[in-house]
């Protein structure tokens, strides 16, 4: 089976409304409505079915420039998003410096 690979790149943003909007650009198309921008939104994106791939159908999510997001963010918000990606069983999660 074929994996959609959705990049997150950490120099887009600087805090964590700028992290939402970039989730919203990678992981929805053509929604004609603004998303919530928390965790439980975050958490509902992931699952799918928002214009990008299906729902719960197989992804990768690769975090560029992931050590400029965690200096940006704070390990606490960074490990509550973590936390949220991991609960997917559908995405593969990758971390790029």
């Amino acid at each position: 089976m074929n994996r959609n690979t959705i990049y997150i790149n950490g120099s887009n943003f600087t805090d964590l409304e700028g992290f939402y909007t970039e989730a919203d650009r990678v992981l929805t198309r053509n929604l004609g409505w603004q998303t919530g921008h928390n965790p439980d939104a975050l958490n509902d994106l992931l699952r799918g079915g928002f214009g990008v791939y299906e729902y719960e159908e197989p992804v990768t999510i690769v975090w560029e420039n992931f050590d400029q997001s965690v200096a940006a963010l704070g390990q606490p918000l960074i490990n509550t998003i973590l936390e949220i990606i991991a609960s997917h069983d559908h995405i593969t999660f990758i971390k790029k410096k």
